[in-house]
């Protein structure tokens, strides 16, 4: 088994959103966007997915360098989110035999944040 673990300040996401336009579209898939933009607090819930792709690809091993690709990793569903791997990402879970991926998010007046647990295959 595989944890991975991130929190993020909900202002931070917030003031990218407003500074760079294309925050959404670089990071978050068309669904997670329509999700999020119909929500009363877009922010908090685009830093809850944020920090929730950052403990998939913490939990897989795979990191969140410049090789991440953020759109590879899709959070959907409420109340218990489930997450659907595409591209490299799922390449490179595929390659290291990661198991089913369990992801919990939460957050509060400041603060996203989410972990993932990988399982072992077998």
């Amino acid at each position: 088994m595989k944890v991975g673990l991130d929190l993020i300040e909900i202002e931070r996401v917030r003031e990218a959103l407003e500074r760079y336009p294309r925050f959404r579209e670089r990071c978050f898939t068309e669904a997670e966007r329509a999700y999020c933009d119909s929500r009363a607090n877009p922010a908090q819930h685009y830093a809850a997915r944020f920090a929730g792709k950052e403990a998939v690809g913490k939990a897989l091993g795979f990191g969140v360098a410049r090789s991440f690709a953020w759109k590879d990793v899709e959070i959907a569903g409420r109340p218990k989110p489930s997450v659907t791997l595409s591209g490299k990402v799922e390449a490179w879970s595929q390659r290291v035999g990661a198991g089913e991926l369990d992801l919990s998010m939460t957050h509060s007046r400041g603060i996203a944040a989410a972990v993932c647990v990988v399982a072992d295959v077998g």
